[in-house]
């Protein structure tokens, strides 16, 4: 049955569940209830068969004070006062002959009968067992006291409730024995079992009929509940790798279903947003690596045309040479970055002194900047330690200044400066270059983007670094911004947190150190 369940849809499932829940609560209230009854109904018979016990025994006890004689049948006697029959005149009650005179207690026991709201079947009998009187509500007599007590262990409660078979007839009786008198109530059970047994028809009648509505209701409100996610469905089937623009209709309500539609759209945005950059990615790499594989080609099917000099071979080899490394470099980087994408490459955790690492950079750079007529100044806060991977801070220090002095011309100032806010550390890298346009910005960080496409090839880029570059430092858990205003520079912004686990960083009570290495055009 469970295999079976699992097999339908889910609006029969979820109607199956409702169906059944409804189900069983209605018919564990209906047990309840009918208990509730039964117990009830059994209660207040007991209740009431305990009062009229009581109250006869009473009444017996009163009556033989006050007559002072014994309780006698009334059947010994020649006018005395039947059950149930009509009350004599008051003159002749109050006549104390010997043939006339009736029983004052059984005159009060018929009197209780008549003011009873409720028809009990009464029998009295004495200690003797011999019986006295019983009432007409009954043809056939109860057990007396003795007999009713005789399978008792124990002394019963006062009075004894039991439940007897008289005739064919269920009866519960309650007796108790007052002096020389045994006095035993009874009442049939007919009509408790009647409005039992209609009870239970109802819930009988009334539990299948109930489960059909809540698969009916159960059905209607699953098929309500699903019906966005139905035009979800088709809106979805609608989606494609040529269609990622699309989103999927957002339901009027924000429910379950509203936040799992925006969180499809997310993910929707996000597989646009990887589509895009893949197909940018092919499209760039292709054009990286057709160029410079377009030239080899041209200059080794002009090389093998006709013989050559040495000088001539010695050129073409040259060029190649030189295009082979430019696709040696892009390859490189390449793998690199789809290696760090998919997890591949581990960030080492280490104690770096940046301090030390920034002016190290700086220091091998400095014959660089001075080939370029260019002017390298340098501020860094001393003993500056942070957690990190020694080998790739000084990677996104050599990419950053490479850019710096490839786009800085002749006569241009460098600056770098390296220094502690709080618990991070901030690096920043300028120059007075050419600057980058404003539309160019969210790009730069991209693969294969080139603001100067054309003098970025004759520079030797392969559009890759800056990429390379935001990895490391985002791999660090820090932030990476560029500031540049076209014709006037750019500022490379770079923020670092001290890991945890790192020593408290260590800054010199003396000025901050500056250093400069003076290398300008005319030094040049």
């Amino acid at each position: 049955m469970p295999t079976l369940l699992r097999r339908l849809p889910l609006r029969w499932r979820l109607t199956l569940w409702y169906a059944a829940l409804v189900t069983v609560a209605l018919g564990a209230f209906g047990g309840a209830l009918y208990r509730t009854v039964s117990e009830s109904l059994s209660k207040n018979l007991d209740a009431s068969l305990s009062r009229a016990v009581t109250s006869l025994d009473y009444i017996v006890k009163q009556k033989q004070q006050e007559s002072r004689r014994p309780l006698r049948s009334p059947r010994r006697r020649r006018n005395a006062l039947l059950p149930f029959e009509a009350a004599p005149p008051r003159d002749s009650l109050q006549r104390d002959t010997a043939t006339d005179e009736p029983d004052v207690v059984w005159m009060a026991i018929y009197e209780h009968i008549l003011l009873n709201t409720r028809t009990f079947a009464i029998q009295i009998a004495d200690t003797a067992g011999t019986l006295l009187w019983h009432s007409s509500a009954t043809r056939d007599t109860f057990p007396t006291f003795a007999v009713l007590t005789r399978d008792e262990q124990l002394p019963p409660p006062y009075p004894l409730l039991k439940t007897i078979v008289i005739g064919g007839e269920h009866y519960r009786v309650a007796a108790v024995r007052s002096g020389q008198v045994e006095i035993v109530v009874g009442y049939p059970l007919t009509e408790i079992e009647q409005t039992l047994a209609e009870l239970f028809f109802a819930l009988k009648i009334g539990l299948p009929l109930v489960f059909v509505v809540a698969v009916l209701g159960g059905y209607w409100l699953a098929r309500y509940s699903l019906r966005q996610v139905e035009v979800l469905t088709n809106a979805a089937q609608d989606i494609s790798a040529r269609h990622l623009n699309v989103r999927l209709p957002m339901p009027p309500v924000n429910d379950e279903i509203a936040r799992l539609t925006a969180t499809l759209n997310d993910m929707i945005a996000r597989l646009e947003q990887s589509f895009q950059q893949i197909q940018q990615f092919t499209s760039d790499a292709s054009h990286e690596l057709r160029t410079p594989l377009a030239i080899l080609i041209g200059e080794l099917e002009l090389a093998l045309r006709r013989p050559h000099r040495a000088e001539e071979y010695q050129a073409v080899l040259s060029s190649a040479l030189e295009e082979v490394v430019r696709l040696s470099k892009v390859v490189d980087g390449l793998l690199e970055l789809s290696r760090a994408e998919s997890g591949q490459v581990a960030i080492e955790r280490e104690l770096v002194n940046l301090s030390q690492l920034v002016l190290d950079v700086c220091e091998d750079f400095s014959l660089l900047a001075e080939e370029h007529g260019l002017e390298l100044r340098v501020e860094v806060q001393p003993f500056i330690q942070l957690i990190g991977d020694r080998t790739r801070l000084r990677q996104v220090l050599i990419n950053l200044l490479d850019n710096a002095v490839k786009y800085t011309p002749r006569g241009g100032i460098i600056r770098v400066h390296l220094w502690l806010e709080q618990v991070q550390v901030h690096l920043a890298i300028s120059d007075n270059g050419i600057g980058i346009p404003a539309e160019d910005l969210p790009h730069i960080f991209d693969r294969f983007y080139r603001v100067d496409k054309a003098r970025s090839r004759k520079i030797g880029g392969s559009g890759l670094g800056l990429a390379i570059v935001r990895w490391i430092i985002e791999a660090h858990g820090g932030t990476i911004w560029v500031e540049s205003t076209e014709g006037s520079g750019t500022t490379i912004h770079i923020r670092l947190p001290i890991d945890a686990n790192a020593h408290e960083p260590t800054v010199s009570s003396h000025h901050h150190h500056r250093t400069t290495y003076a290398q300008s055009s005319t030094s040049a």
